[in-house]
């Protein structure tokens, strides 16, 4: 088999050949090392992404296989709290919505550790997770949430429609981006969907990580970043129709569209769909140079972050990470933030302490770290969940710490998470 010149698009077939960002060479985003592994060799792969010219669909190759990554996993939900409360209302709309009862079937893909199922069964709502880290199924399954251990799919799809799981409400939060076959994928959302059910998803709206300069939520694992002009595209080419829409704050700002059988025709399409459509056609998303210009936003990030990390370095301070998120290690590698200038970075869950972040080798502690160490600056790595973070950490006010913030621009505030106005980009209190 001959290897074509350039790879291409996963929806539409068309070859790509425009870069959308370079993020250079970076080992996948959550293949954390544990001690022996520190001088052991390191995969990396191109972070390198691409624009499709015909269907604008953001994506990048297939570097690393989903089995590679998500087979064990070490990221749950339910280590958030911020995250904990939007599941939560999710299921108290959505029930409501739709009339949801004992009666109906719910079916959540890639449904991690419960977090969001927990909700619907305190209801008396049935439910079925599809998770394909058995790691972290476990924990849903002692919930008491069935759990299928498994990678989403058409066999799949076939499998559960076959048992009579065909579902009401078909769930896929922050998923429709991790799937590299993704004609495949929505078909077989398709597959299990009940006639008159309806699909909710939500993941990450490219306006926003263009808008905002989130280039750090672009990892190996994330094979495709969706304007809302691009999913309604791809879901009309499997017979599903989009008829609502609803912007949400959740990871620098997402998308919860919601889809039926095209043939459904109990269901409008809001004005809120129209709408989008339109604002997205006027911010130049059908056209393509408004995504060549995101390069250059990126790379001036860079150079502010690591200008005020260097003068706070200088001026003898001290700076630690809080969260070992897959959008920190992006940002910390591209940014080419090792240990001399990061001493350590803390996450609350337990099974990343111990570890280290992959590519920078920077150490993940408990929490508790912080008080015992007392650092002058914080670098907010989940910078999405910032305002619950200062909360948290206000306490580092009590010797004078401060936080940092690197998306949308590097920003620093005090320890009752009030901004510092009026310092130039570099300045730092002696």
């Amino acid at each position: 088999m001959i290897k074509t010149a350039y790879p291409q698009c996963r929806f539409c077939g068309q070859p790509l050949q425009t870069t959308f960002i370079d993020l250079g060479m970076q080992p996948p985003c959550e293949s954390y090392l544990k001690p022996e592994q520190l001088n052991q060799k390191e995969d990396f792969y191109p972070l390198h992404v691409y624009v499709c010219e015909n269907c604008f669909l953001v994506q990048l190759e297939e570097y690393v296989s989903p089995e590679r990554i998500f087979r064990e996993y070490l990221y749950f939900s339910s280590y958030s709290d911020t995250w904990l409360r939007h599941a939560k209302n999710y299921v108290d709309l959505i029930t409501e919505k739709l009339n949801l009862t004992e009666k109906s079937k719910v079916v959540e893909i890639a449904s991690n550790d419960g977090y969001l199922l927990q909700y619907f069964v305190k209801k008396g709502i049935p439910v079925l997770g599809v998770e394909p880290a058995a790691n972290v199924a476990k924990v849903a399954i002692e919930r008491g949430i069935p759990t299928v251990v498994d990678f989403f799919g058409p066999k799949v799809a076939r499998e559960l429609a076959a048992k009579g799981m065909n579902a009401d409400l078909i769930i896929g939060n922050n998923v429709l981006a991790q799937v590299p076959a993704l004609n495949e994928f929505v078909e077989a959302m398709k597959t299990l969907l009940n006639p008159s059910g309806v699909i909710t998803a939500e993941f990450p709206h490219l306006r926003t990580l263009v808008d905002n300069n989130e280039f750090d939520t672009i990892y190996h694992e994330h094979y495709s970043y969706f304007s809302f002009t691009t999913i309604q595209r791809v879901f009309d080419a499997h017979g599903l129709s989009i008829f609502d829409v609803e912007k949400l704050p959740t990871h620098g700002g997402s998308l919860r569209i919601y889809a039926c059988h095209t043939e459904d025709t109990t269901k409008p399409v809001t004005l809120r769909v129209t709408e989008l459509k339109a604002e997205e056609e006027t911010k130049g998303f059908s056209k393509l140079k408004t995504y060549l210009s995101f390069s250059e936003k990126v790379k001036e990030t860079k150079r502010d972050l690591l200008s005020k990390l260097i003068d706070i370095k200088r001026k003898g301070k001290s700076i630690v990470g809080y969260g070992a998120p897959g959008k920190g290690n992006t940002l910390l590698n591209y940014c080419g933030i090792f240990s001399d200038f990061i001493d350590y970075v803390v996450d609350r869950s337990p099974y990343k302490q111990g570890m280290f972040l992959p590519g920078t080798h920077i150490p993940i502690l408990n929490p508790r770290k912080i008080s015992e160490t007392k650092p002058d600056y914080v670098l907010v790595l989940p910078w999405n969940f910032k305002d619950e973070i200062f909360e948290q950490l206000s306490y580092i006010g009590n010797w004078g710490g401060r936080f940092l913030t690197p998306i949308p621009d590097v920003k620093e505030y005090t320890a009752d998470g009030v901004e510092v106005q009026n310092l130039n980009r570099t300045e730092v209190p002696e």
